[in-house]
């Protein structure tokens, strides 16, 4: 029967070429897509980690609603000898972060300032990557580092002098300092580019009138990705108590966490779209093919051919015609794949709730898209031929005679 129904699909080799790539293409589609939606996930949370914002941090209860400098850390000593200890963090980084007005001698901007430690922050931000000229922090009271569209609008170059004026934790009072823009930065995000400077931890510090003990946020890296996005972390349970809270990059950005959440199901609605489009084909082509044999069909019952193996005829035809389809698309899937995981698909610069992506996205490789998708194609080809299958072993001799080619 296996071995009929194969030779049957080639009876007509056009329409079975043509079902073939109806359902390998689909299949193909599915892979790429696929993996171009793992690629941009990927590119979406190394940007929103890897960048700046760190794989968790940790605050003052308040804090990120309105950037309030007043709400910091007070104990920020014992908070970092509990990170120092954690076998499951990969790196820290304390930040004093403050609004303030940035001018130059030609123009004045409102922006965010960073103050960092030199050596901690390369660990868990891509601040010293992003540097295309001058030198990174040292240490020296005096270094700035500013990004490229701020440098532009404020008209600096490294060397000229940048004037921040801020308000004092606590008392309120505005107070001003000098520096000297020692590096220009260039995160390719528009909002860093255009809103913020770094200077060094002891600098912001004593701008703002704080001491060593106080600090307004930890960024945290961990040494296993399930860490990152795990919201029942032990150690961000533990850092939870009274007016400090501990949150993962998930729930620092709900907006992201939502649209994430979609995407992994968008290649099963799409796969579902196409291969719907897919079955149909199929049906019409078996019904062609049932069409075109009926009278073939009719002399077979008419000798004593059981309509069950009529039946499973069809499905044997089906079964080989998606087993040829899905060899056709893997083969694609994984060409295509290939390419497009080492050389990227740009798709210029998008936006995803305020998040830039303006890289190229590489595809990303994974075994359900050789494994599952394929069997997906195979069973609901199967499914798809049941309904001729159906029609064609309760097909009557009497009338199937009469019929001629």
């Amino acid at each position: 029967m296996a071995s009929l129904a194969f030779r049957n699909l080639f009876r007509n080799t056009r329409r079975t070429v043509l079902t073939v790539m109806l359902m390998g293409f689909s299949l193909t589609a599915l892979i790429v897509f696929d993996g171009l939606m793992r690629g941009m996930i990927t590119l979406m949370v190394d940007n929103i980690t890897g960048t700046l914002t760190g794989e968790a941090q940790i605050h003052r209860v308040g804090y990120l609603e309105n950037l309030d400098v007043d709400l910091y850390i007070d104990n920020a000593n014992e908070i970092e000898a509990q990170l120092q200890q954690d076998i499951s963090l990969q790196a820290y980084a304390p930040r004093v972060i403050t609004g303030a007005m940035i001018s130059s001698s030609y123009n004045v901007s409102g922006g965010i300032v960073y103050g960092v430690d030199a050596v901690l922050e390369q660990t868990v931000s891509k601040v010293r990557e992003a540097m295309i000229s001058g030198e990174y922090l040292s240490g020296e009271d005096s270094e700035l580092l500013i990004g490229v569209s701020m440098a532009e609008l404020l008209e600096v170059e490294l060397g000229d002098r940048i004037v921040l004026t801020l308000s004092e934790v606590d008392n309120g009072e505005l107070a001003q300092a000098l520096f000297r823009v020692s590096g220009i930065i260039e995160f390719g995000m528009r909002e860093l580019d255009e809103n913020f400077v770094f200077i060094n931890l002891a600098s912001a510090r004593q701008v703002l009138g704080m001491s060593e003990q106080q600090t307004h946020e930890f960024a945290l890296n961990f040494i296993t990705p399930l860490d990152m996005a795990n919201t029942n972390s032990p150690l961000l349970d533990k850092l939870n108590v009274g007016e400090i809270e501990a949150l993962n990059w998930l729930e620092l950005n709900p907006d992201i966490s939502l649209i994430l959440e979609i995407s992994r199901y968008s290649s099963v609605m799409i796969g579902a779209i196409l291969f719907l489009l897919a079955s149909l084909g199929v049906i019409n082509s078996m019904f062609m093919s049932i069409y075109e044999r009926i009278y073939e069909f009719g002399v077979i019952k008419a000798i004593g051919t059981r309509p069950k193996d009529i039946r499973n005829l069809i499905l044997f035809e089906a079964l080989f015609l998606s087993l040829i389809s899905c060899v056709m698309g893997i083969a694609l899937g994984a060409a295509i794949g290939a390419y497009t995981s080492t050389n990227g698909v740009a798709f210029g610069e998008m936006e995803f709730s305020g998040i830039a992506l303006n890289n190229a996205i590489f595809t990303e490789f994974n075994i359900i898209q050789f494994t599952q998708f394929p069997l997906y194609v195979v069973l609901l080809t199967v499914i798809a031929a049941i309904y001729p299958a159906r029609f064609a072993s309760r097909i009557i001799p009497s009338d199937a005679l009469q019929r001629s080619l």
